[in-house]
């Protein structure tokens, strides 16, 4: 163990020690509790929705609890990674771009997150290369160890610092294994023997294998995997078994055997219809109270706040359940083959089904097999239609031709920041009659760019680049769509992840011919929301933000409610949950049963 000297030279190291520990100013070690989760077998298990599931069944005890998600990559953040690769790219309200994780620790918390919550291998190695540059290592040669896991540990400090949480939940990307995190493990190693017992607790995720040739559950997979994390010196204190079915017992003893763990710490973590059952999966299989009893926190529980709490999380789950009505809403877009791309929409489809008493069914729709043959026949049945934001010229065509046909053939719209950019060049060609109207990103040189990336913006963003990032306030007009689904709040707040916007020239010509612009950026001449009159269509709204990134279970994002309300109607289904005033009564309720949050710095 470190010694209160050697913690109180921060920073400082000499030929004297190896214990290079830097510690933030105020850190007090064992005054916060760490739960650490490693992947094993393979990628794409289900990490973070485990260890956000097992962080809410805590703060549903009254424990404050916070994550971070530690990935390998060496790129500073999530925003050049391809859909196809990396699932969707998920923005924090502080601009942050990151892993699709933290949008299910958002939602799975009801808690808004910043870039404290996420590091990559790029801002770790940066960071020491900085401190490199400035001296700061007083003359050493810079090392993996100490100075590498050290910034590491510094980070998962000053988490705790700032967020002051009881418990911060530590996720590290990829599995057991991998090059990349292999300084990672090594950091929370030589953490957990600084912070001293009682302080840390290992989890393994592992995953059994139930080959259909042989009709049975196998952990062999998992016991050499489970081996590796061995060697790295890490000695789980739980083991969570990923199937498609229940683990069976037999497994389980075979497991806890191998691996020197209690059988009742190994837990059967199987599929679910919803990720948002899992909580209670982890509740009655007694996880809760093994991680209780490992980090010494039983005197901190709250029983009366959780009971209140899943009495709250219950009542979603059973709206959820109770949602029969099959509504079908099409999303056309060009990742369609990769589920992940588009995260957060459906489980934004989902929050608002259930809400709505609607299992809401999606048809993918690929915009690049779209054209106007087909569009009639492919989007035919559909009870509202969604265009999700992306980048390039690919696929244009379909997403016009398909916006073009939800217009005239009043089919419920919701589009998401490159869909209402779609919306705006389709009713300027065809509505408008502006010949040539496009986007500036799909075509550079065309006659009338009403899509446009404006040179002034960039200066009163200030954002030392062309990308608006994060969250920001939109005023709403009062009177219109947009109002009444805020549940007439003149001011509202959403976040955003684009380059180009309406351009102003082209205002006066498109409100002209009925285009209303009913949310608008206070401060600047950016146009964030846009709707047809209902007057003229049942539903047809835009917005140049992501809502789907604030939609929460117990707070569903109001456009998709309202997307999900109006299919309802098309398709001749009474929504009970609303009244017409832009069902805001239901969401205001709904708004009502969140958890208060904790300060998450």
């Amino acid at each position: 163990m470190t010694t209160d000297s050697q913690l109180s030279r921060i920073g400082q190291i000499s030929e004297e020690t190896e214990f290079f520990t830097p510690m933030p100013a105020g850190y007090k070690p064992g005054r916060t509790k760490y739960v650490v989760v490693f992947g094993t077998v393979m990628s794409g298990l289900g990490k973070g929705i485990f260890s956000s599931s097992l962080a809410k069944i805590l703060q549903d005890k009254g424990l404050s609890v916070t994550p971070i998600k530690l990935e390998g990559y060496l790129n500073r953040d999530s925003g050049t990674l391809n859909p196809f690769r990396h699932g969707e790219v998920f923005v924090l309200d502080d601009g942050m771009e990151c892993d699709m994780d933290l949008g299910t620790y958002e939602r799975m918390l009801n808690q808004d997150l910043s870039r404290l919550n996420f590091t990559t291998s790029g801002q770790i190695f940066s960071s020491v290369l900085e401190k490199e540059r400035e001296g700061r290592y007083l003359g050493r040669d810079v090392q993996m160890i100490p100075h590498v896991t050290g910034e590491v540990k510094l980070r998962l400090r000053e988490l705790a610092i700032a967020s002051e949480a009881d418990v911060v939940f530590v996720e590290i990307g990829g599995t057991v294994g991998d090059v990349e995190n292999a300084y990672f493990i090594e950091a929370v190693r030589e953490m957990s023997y600084e912070e001293g017992p009682s302080n840390f607790c290992f989890v393994a995720l592992t995953y059994v294998v139930a080959p259909s040739a042989l009709g049975e559950q196998k952990s062999k997979p998992a016991q050499l995997n489970l081996k590796l994390l061995n060697a790295a010196g890490i000695h789980p204190h739980i083991i969570a078994c990923r199937a498609s079915a229940p683990v069976n017992k037999k497994v389980r003893e075979k497991i806890a055997l191998f691996a020197n763990v209690p059988m009742e710490r190994v837990f059967s973590m199987h599929d679910c219809d919803s990720v948002y059952l899992i909580p209670e999966m982890l509740r009655g299989g007694g996880l809760d109270a093994a991680v209780l009893d490992l980090l010494a926190l039983d005197d901190k529980i709250d029983h009366s706040r959780e009971e209140q709490a899943r009495q709250v999380w219950n009542g979603y789950i059973q709206r959820y359940r109770g949602a029969t009505q099959p509504v079908t809403i099409g999303i056309i877009g060009k990742y369609t083959a990769v589920r992940d791309s588009y995260a957060s929409i459906l489980h934004a489809l989902e929050h608002a089904g259930a809400i709505c008493g609607a299992r809401v069914e999606v048809k993918w729709v690929d915009s690049a097999e779209l054209n106007e043959e087909n569009v009639g026949e492919g989007l035919a049945d559909l009870g509202g239609v969604i265009v999700p934001g992306g980048f390039g010229f690919r696929g244009v065509g379909g997403k016009l031709t398909a916006v073009r046909h939800v217009r005239e053939s009043k089919i419920p719209y919701l589009g998401l920041c490159y869909g209402m950019q779609i919306a705006v060049i389709e009713f300027s060609r065809n509505v408008c009659g502006i010949a040539g109207a496009s986007s500036t990103e799909i075509e550079p040189d065309c006659p009338n760019p009403v899509i446009d990336l404006l040179p002034e913006q960039k200066h009163i963003e200030g954002l030392g680049g062309n990308m608006r990032l994060g969250g920001f306030d939109i005023a709403i007009a009062p009177n219109t769509l947009a109002w009444e689904l805020f549940d007439r709040q003149s001011l509202v707040r959403l976040r955003f992840r684009h380059r180009y916007e309406v351009n102003p020239k082209y205002l006066s010509v498109l409100e002209s011919r009925g285009l209303v612009f009913s949310g608008r950026s206070p401060l600047h001449p950016i146009m964030q929301i846009l709707e047809l009159p209902r007057a003229t269509h049942p539903y047809f709204i835009a917005t140049q933000a992501h809502p789907e990134l604030s939609s929460r279970p117990l707070r569903p994002q109001p456009m998709f409610v309202g997307l999900i309300a109006a299919a309802m109607r098309k398709m001749g289904i009474v929504c009970s949950s609303f009244q017409s005033r832009g069902d805001s009564a239901a969401i205001a309720e709904s708004e009502s049963q969140m958890h208060p949050a904790p300060n998450l710095g």
